[in-house]
């Protein structure tokens, strides 16, 4: 049993500051539980990882296809930055999409020319489905000077698409 200084009615907080009066206290009571608690161990990659989610759950993914291979080819000109994309790329294709926009601003550098919104259109998208839950598409881009392709694979991680490949031919 543990001691706790108590406040005694009737004596003012001037004359207990002086002498606190010691009481035993009872200790807290053990929580016990019918059901063991789930052990989770430090460093679980399953626990911590993204959850695969069916394409059942998943909206359509055209929109999305559409809206990320405008927003990736604005990156790769400099006029969006590679971070408002964060929800929607994994950490792979962060990496490989900061070294192509790395060195595109090196060549605007050297010519001398700054980032600005390009003027494209999106043409046809072509979607396969190869598993539950994972989606490939080609998305035709059509600029002034040339026509690009954009191959983008997502998945359903965590309740939503997230690209998991991204290359721009």
């Amino acid at each position: 049993m543990s001691t706790v200084a108590h406040h005694e009615p009737g004596r003012s907080a001037a004359e207990s500051a002086g002498s606190p009066q010691l009481s035993a206290v009872a200790p807290l009571p053990v929580r016990r539980t019918r059901e063991p608690r789930a052990i989770i161990r430090p460093g679980s990659d399953e626990f911590f990882a993204h959850q695969p989610v069916g394409r059942a759950e998943l909206p359509d993914p055209r929109p999305l296809l559409e809206n990320l291979t405008r927003s990736v080819i604005e990156v790769i000109a400099g006029a969006r930055d590679l971070a408002q994309l964060a929800r929607w790329i994994t950490a792979d294709v962060h990496t490989v999409l900061l070294k192509r926009v790395i060195l595109a601003e090196r060549a605007r550098r050297v010519r001398g020319v700054t980032g600005t919104v390009p003027v494209i259109t999106i043409g046809t998208i072509t979607v396969s489905e190869p598993r539950d839950g994972a989606v490939e598409a080609v998305v035709m881009v059509h600029g002034r000077a040339r026509s690009r392709a954009v191959a983008i694979r997502l998945e359903g991680l965590d309740g939503r698409w997230r690209a998991t490949s991204v290359s721009v031919l």
